[in-house]
């Protein structure tokens, strides 16, 4: 057994042989490049349970070898993957129940009839290998890239295949970020957890491509620099996966709901004050501004405009097959596992970062709250879009962390603020600007809202 770590990188048939051809991986190739065809046949029950337990099981041809593979649950995180892989040579191909025993077979799975585990489908690819090594300060980097082209198959249905893998071999898992994103400097790169074995399932089921990951749990005692952590890179894993799967499908609710990831990281960057300094932050703003400023308004646009939505997919595809969107989610990546925002911050910066997320959570809504001032715009609705901003930073942290506040009905408060925020986004009519004078009360009169305000 060992444990596999690496990132899948979707790429362009185009990038695809750019990269056999870029210089760094040039410089760095200890090996030259290797080409096989690799047939691999995936098993699962007729209730896919091994799916359902995150479990992969596959017979693999290379060449003369036949390899049978066990791969179990991991942990995955913005395209950065993590699980423990059992592999054994067989003499034939035919799967070997007898090896799916011991601490290699999850606890869950312990009743399984392994007699019902058939074929459900094959990954047939051209893998194309190299070593790719260097030094990394005093360390050594050891990382397998592979670039792979061909099908997933599931009887009469099947995917292509191109994308880059790159898995560590020695060294620290933060060298494949930052192989990833120097590759992605010129060339599309677009992380994608999905696995070979995950597209197989999604052929035959498109519901089976879970589109949301478990939200992190976060208590009163939980850091800011922790939750913050934790809440930025589930925001970013999940914009990837919606990102893949609009990019396969175009249904407009996982676009609708890509905007909002990318609404609620910039919400949440923006409220750290001094436990980010603006310096350490302004990339990832600059480029979370851009994307909504070209992505938002096409998402309100099509909200009643059919032409809108049925041109969206097309504009996605030509947004992945620029650099931006790679460059953003490995960049990010890269600032989160580093902790950047920290590095530099003054005395002031590190104690809000260590401060209890309750407490640090509790003033941050107080301040918020009074700087959007509602008795004002229960006069001058007309100028409520204003806020929009300040309403989306309240919103952002309510959606994530409000389990943590001690406060009565802000499950509500929370619908209230959503109700409010829709009608500042809307174009101003008679009927809109009384709509936000009753809002506006609305919230101010809400109980969770008055105790927040106390804080």
């Amino acid at each position: 057994m060992h444990k596999e770590t690496e990132i899948k990188l979707r790429v362009s048939r185009e990038t695809l042989a750019a990269l056999r051809e870029h210089p760094l991986l040039k410089k760095r190739n200890k090996s030259g490049w290797e080409r096989r065809e690799l047939f691999n046949q995936y098993f699962d029950t007729p209730a896919r349970e091994l799916a359902a337990a995150k479990v992969a099981l596959r017979l693999r041809r290379d060449g003369e070898e036949v390899i049978q593979t066990l791969k179990t649950r991991g942990s995955s995180v913005a395209g950065l993957s993590q699980r423990n892989e059992y592999d054994w040579n067989l003499p034939k191909a035919k799967l070997d129940l007898k090896k799916l025993d011991g601490e290699c077979w999850p606890e869950q799975l312990a009743e399984l009839d392994k007699k019902t585990i058939k074929p459900v489908f094959t990954t047939d690819f051209v893998r194309e290998r190299a070593e790719i090594a260097w030094g990394r300060g005093k360390a050594r980097v050891v990382i397998e890239a592979a670039l792979d082209l061909g099908k997933v198959i599931v009887g009469k249905q099947s995917e292509e295949i191109c994308e880059l893998e790159l898995e560590l071999r020695e060294g620290e898992p933060a060298a494949l970020l930052e192989l990833a994103a120097e590759l992605a400097e010129k060339l599309p790169l677009m992380p994608c957890d999905i696995s070979k074995a995950e597209r197989g399932y999604r052929l035959s089921d498109p519901d089976s491509y879970a589109l949301s990951l478990p939200a992190p749990e976060l208590n009163a005692e939980t850091t800011l620099d922790d939750a913050f952590t934790a809440l930025a890179w589930h925001l970013l894993a999940n914009s990837q996966r919606l990102a893949e799967q609009y990019r396969f499908n175009g249904h407009w609710r996982l676009l609708q709901d890509w905007v909002q990831q990318l609404i609620e990281l910039r919400g949440l960057v923006g409220s750290l004050g001094q436990a980010a300094p603006r310096a350490s932050s302004n990339e990832l703003r600059t480029t979370l501004d851009a994307l909504l400023e070209d992505w938002r308004p096409l998402v309100q646009a099509g909200q009643d405009d059919e032409d809108v939505r049925k041109a969206a997919p097309e504009q996605f595809a030509e947004e992945l097959l620029d650099v931006r969107w790679g460059q953003f989610s490995l960049n990010t990546s890269r600032w989160l596992m580093g902790r950047l925002w920290t590095v530099e911050r003054n005395n002031r910066g590190n104690r809000q970062g260590s401060a209890q997320l309750q407490s640090w959570l509790g003033h941050l809504l107080a301040e918020e709250g009074a700087a959007l001032q509602l008795p004002r715009y229960q006069q001058q609705p007309e100028d409520l879009a204003e806020q929009l901003p300040r309403i989306e930073r309240i919103q952002s942290w309510l959606h994530l962390a409000r389990g943590v506040l001690d406060v009565p009905e802000v499950d509500r408060l929370f619908g209230e603020l959503n109700k409010l925020h829709a009608l500042a986004s809307l174009d101003i009519s008679d009927e809109v600007l009384d709509a936000r004078m009753q809002q506006a009360i609305a919230v101010s009169q809400n109980r969770a809202w008055k105790l927040l305000l106390r804080k």
